[in-house]
């Protein structure tokens, strides 16, 4: 079965729903593309780029070639790309990859499922955060309590491949990671986290920095694949 989000999401002039989310098993060997955002096709795949000053680019990686350059200057809040809309109950796969350089201790957020409005729900049920030297996959609850999933040492300028499934609902949302390509143990040591991945009236993806910091950062990626199956949107 499929279920397909009725609010339309603009690009450029045009608007569109966008494809349909699997609800029910991925079945083996199927692929399908829901979204992308390719850096070499422009920002048109975003709904909407948050950043008052246009660092949100491309450039090219000598290892990755063209790929999205995210620049958030000293004191800026925020540079982040707004993605596709998610409907609870609905279930996808998520692929990227990306390196930062971070040089002062402020945390900062790499990507985030947002939830709206931001007060009264978790605000951001999933977040994957530079903090305190590490790495951090987070669950934050309906109460908006953090829940730390997964964490691995930060290193700067050094290329790393993330995937997530993700299974939307207020209470009994389900989340698996990979990391480098290889499936990870999340929170108590199961490879599967139940808990909020839905909250609020709206629910959708973002990508980039957030977080004001007395130093600029920088965060490059991939592009950005959104699929039914894990083979989607890794490789």
């Amino acid at each position: 079965m499929l279920k397909l989000l009725t609010r339309p999401v603009v690009i450029g002039t045009c608007a569109l729903v966008l494809a349909a989310l699997s609800t029910g098993p991925v079945q083996a060997g199927a692929r399908s593309s829901l979204w992308s955002a390719d850096p070499r096709k422009g920002t048109g795949a975003f709904s909407s780029i948050q950043c008052d000053t246009n660092t949100f680019t491309t450039t090219t990686d000598p290892v990755k070639g063209p790929v999205w350059q995210v620049k958030q200057l000293a004191n800026q809040e925020r540079c982040e790309s707004e993605g596709p809309d998610v409907s609870r109950g609905s279930t996808y796969y998520l692929g990227w990859s990306s390196k930062f350089s971070i040089t002062d201790s402020t945390s900062r957020y790499l990507f985030q499922l947002k939830c709206s409005p931001s007060t009264g729900t978790a605000n951001h049920p999933i977040v994957l955060e530079v903090i305190g030297g590490e790495i951090q996959l987070q669950n934050w609850t309906h109460d908006h309590q953090k829940v730390l999933l997964w964490h691995t040492k930060a290193v700067s300028d050094q290329w790393n491949d993330y995937a997530l499934r993700i299974s939307e609902d207020q209470q009994k949302g389900t989340i698996q990671f990979w990391f480098n390509g290889a499936r990870q143990k999340l929170g108590t040591g199961s490879e599967t986290f139940t808990g909020t991945t839905y909250d609020g009236t709206r629910d959708y993806l973002k990508w980039g920095l957030y977080h004001p910091a007395p130093a600029t950062a920088t965060q490059w990626l991939s592009t950005i694949k959104m699929g039914t199956s894990l083979a989607d949107v890794t490789g």
